[in-house]
C-alpha cells in the first residue's frame, strides 16, 4: 500500500483581492471563495499550507522577453495614456487590462507554480497545487486571454531541471496555445489538451493537426471538441488518449491545468460537464502516482470555480465530502440549496460518436509515430535559480529568504481566518 500522498497547497489572499474591472469576465475573487470552502471543510488540516513568494522579475525573464517583464513592472492604470505604444505591442487593454497590483498579482500566482515545482523537485510533497495559476495563454512577449504571465511554462522549465520528460495536460474549455507554443519545438514536453475549437472560439488554434514540429513533432496533442460534451463521452477519451500518453511517453513528472471553465453553465464556456466528471480527470491522472502540479486557470461563473476546486482538493487527498457546504464567510454565494456538487448541464452535444472517433484515432496514430519515450540526454541539473544580490536597505527583508527559510514558515492553520480582508472586495461586475 503507498503511503499517503504528502500535498503541498500555494495561496496568498492578495491574488484573491485584485480586480479586473466592473464587465471583466475574470474574478480574482473566486480564489478566496475556494480557499474558504478549503478551509470550512477542514481540508488545510491534511495537507501544508504555504504562502508563495512573489517571483522576481528575473524568474519571470526565465520565459518571456525581459522588456515586456519590465513593462508590466512599470505600467499602473495612472500612466497608461503615457505608452500607447507598449500597450499595443503587448496586448494590453480590453481582454488584459492594467489594474491595481497587477505585477504584484503575477508575481504572485506565477511564485506559487514555480514554489510548487521545487517543492516536487525536492521531492518535500507528492502533489503541490495553486489555484491561482494555470494562465496557459500568456506568450513569451506579450499577454493574452486574461493572462500575463504564463505560470505553467515557468513551472515546466523548473521541472525540466530535474526530469527528462514532463507531461502537460489541459482541460479547461480553452486551447492551451500559449503553453503548447513554448514547447512546440521539443520533446522534452508533451503537451495533450482537451478544449472547444471552433469558428471565433478563442483562441482560434488547437485542432487536431497541430502536432508539433522539429524535435517536438508529435509530442504536442490536440483534443478539438464541439459545444456540449458530457462527462461519458469526456471521460472516455480522456482516460483513453492519457493511459496511451503515458504509457507511450513515461513522463517524469505532470502539470495538470483544471480550468474550470469546462463546467456546464460557465459564463464563457459551452460544455455539460458536472463537478464529477470535471474531478474524474483529476482522479485519473492522479493515479499514475508520478509527481504532479496541479493549478486552476479558466472559470467565469465563479461560485461553481470555488465548489470544483474545493471538490478537487478533497479528490487528491482521498477525501470524501459531504455535498451540504458548512457555514462559511461565503456562504450567502453558494445559495439557495448550499450544495457543493452541479449536475451536468443541457446543452445540445454536437459531438456524435463518430467525429469523437475519428479524433481518437488520429490522436492514436500521432502517438504510435513516437513508438517509445525519447531517450533525451541530461544534463548535469542546473541549481534551482539563485536570486542576484539585491541592496539590502531596498529589499524587503520577507522577499530576501531563500527558498528552504521560506519552505519552513509553513503557515499556522488559523494564519487565513483573520485579516483577509476579502470581504471588503465583493464589488462584483456585470
Amino acid at each position: 500500500m503507498r503511503p499517503k500522498d504528502r500535498i503541498s497547497y500555494f495561496y496568498d489572499g492578495d491574488a484573491g483581492n485584485v480586480y479586473f474591472g466592473p464587465n471583466h469576465p475574470m474574478k480574482p475573487h473566486r480564489l478566496c471563495m475556494t480557499h474558504h470552502l478549503v478551509l470550512s471543510y477542514d481540508l488545510h488540516k491534511k495537507m501544508e499550507i504555504y504562502r508563495p513568494h512573489k517571483a522576481y522579475p528575473v524568474e519571470l525573464a526565465q520565459f518571456h522577453s525581459a522588456d515586456y517583464v519590465e513593462f508590466l513592472h512599470r505600467i499602473n492604470p495612472d500612466t497608461l495614456n503615457l505608452y500607447p505604444n507598449e500597450l499595443a505591442k503587448y496586448n494590453l487593454g480590453e481582454d488584459c487590462p492594467v489594474f491595481e497590483n497587477l505585477f504584484e498579482f503575477c508575481q504572485i500566482y506565477a511564485g506559487g507554480t514555480i514554489d510548487a515545482a521545487r517543492r516536487l523537485n525536492n521531492q518535500l510533497c507528492d502533489i503541490a497545487i495553486n489555484w491561482a495559476g494555470g494562465l496557459h495563454h500568456a506568450k513569451k512577449c506579450e499577454a493574452s486571454g486574461f493572462c500575463y504571465i504564463n505560470d505553467l511554462v515557468l513551472g515546466i522549465l523548473e521541472l525540466l531541471k530535474y526530469h527528462a520528460r514532463v507531461l502537460y495536460i489541459d482541460i479547461d474549455v480553452h486551447h492551451g496555445d500559449g503553453v503548447e507554443e513554448a514547447f512546440y519545438f521539443t520533446d522534452r514536453v508533451m503537451t495533450v489538451s482537451f478544449h472547444k475549437y471552433g469558428d471565433l472560439f478563442f483562441p482560434g488554434t488547437g485542432e487536431v493537426k497541430e502536432i508539433g514540429e522539429r524535435e517536438g513533432k508529435f509530442y504536442a496533442i490536440n483534443v478539438p471538441l464541439k459545444d456540449g460534451i458530457d462527462d461519458a463521452s469526456f471521460n472516455r477519451l480522456f482516460k483513453t488518449i492519457i493511459s496511451k500518453v503515458v504509457e507511450t511517453y513515461l513522463p517524469g513528472a505532470i502539470v495538470l491545468q483544471c480550468g474550470a471553465d469546462s463546467l456546464a453553465g460557465d459564463r464563457l464556456g459551452c460544455f455539460n460537464l458536472s463537478i464529477d466528471g470535471h474531478a474524474e480527470c483529476v482522479r485519473f491522472v492522479k493515479k499514475f502516482n508520478l509527481p504532479l502540479l496541479v493549478t486552476g486557470g479558466g472559470g467565469y461563473t465563479k461560485e461553481n470555480v470555488a465548489r470544483c476546486w474545493a471538490f478537487e482538493t478533497a479528490v487528491l487527498l482521498d477525501t470524501e465530502l459531504p455535498n451540504e457546504i458548512p457555514q462559511n464567510e461565503y456562504s450567502e454565494y453558494f445559495a439557495p440549496d448550499y450544495s457543493l456538487k452541479i449536475p451536468g448541464g443541457h446543452i445540445e452535444n454536437l459531438n456524435s460518436k463518430s467525429y469523437l472517433g475519428t479524433i481518437k484515432m488520429q490522436v492514436m496514430e500521432n502517438l504510435r509515430c513516437i513508438q517509445h519515450a525519447p531517450g533525451v540526454q541530461m544534463q548535469e541539473v542546473p541549481p534551482d535559480f539563485y536570486i542576484p544580490d539585491f541592496d539590502e536597505d531596498e529589499q524587503n527583508p520577507d522577499e530576501r529568504m531563500d527558498q528552504q527559510t521560506q519552505d519552513k514558515h509553513i503557515q499556522r492553520d488559523d494564519e487565513y481566518y483573520e485579516g483577509d480582508n476579502d470581504n471588503d472586495h465583493n464589488i462584483e461586475g456585470g
